[in-house]
């Protein structure tokens, strides 16, 4: 499977949770470590405008197509078994324990979940203290440049 990942180029270079980790998002704490991917391109752009407008528009972001092989262990979450504020702005803690007990679980690789932005697409959250994440790969990275017509 691939999924796409839209990031500054501060964080493109490697595949890390780092990033994620410094302040915490939806689906994690400050200090857990999580990739954030999109199942297409356009939800990774949608993911990552919602916190712009024009004039903070970013001049140096990569998308970055990364490879999970089909043996890669995985938990799809339908919407139901979120908790009940799992799509609300700002997010809260609910949503951030709900991923950091994936993480800690350390059962699964990839976590499918729906999306807060895009209804009826999907995040791939990666956990990237599992075992399986070594068989996780970049592919392919290109740079980004925001279509300035989306923030009018």
């Amino acid at each position: 499977m691939e999924v796409f990942r839209l990031s500054s180029s501060r964080w493109s270079k490697t595949l890390s949770g780092k990033g994620a980790a410094l302040k915490g998002a939806r689906w994690n704490s400050p200090g857990t470590e999580i990739i954030y991917t999109a199942s297409n391109r356009s939800l990774a752009m949608a993911e990552v405008a919602v916190h712009f407008t024009l004039a903070t528009l970013p001049d140096d972001y990569i998308m970055t197509t990364i490879f999970i092989p089909n043996d890669v262990s995985f938990k799809a979450i339908q919407e139901n078994k979120l908790p009940k504020d799992w799509n609300s702005f700002p997010y809260g803690s609910t949503t951030q324990s709900f991923g950091d007990e994936f993480i800690n679980q350390n059962k699964y690789c990839i976590l499918k979940i729906p999306s807060a932005v895009t209804r009826g697409d999907f995040n791939i959250l990666i956990n990237t203290a599992h075992p399986e994440f070594k068989k996780i790969k970049r592919i392919h990275t290109v740079p980004f440049p925001f279509d300035f017509r989306i923030f009018k």
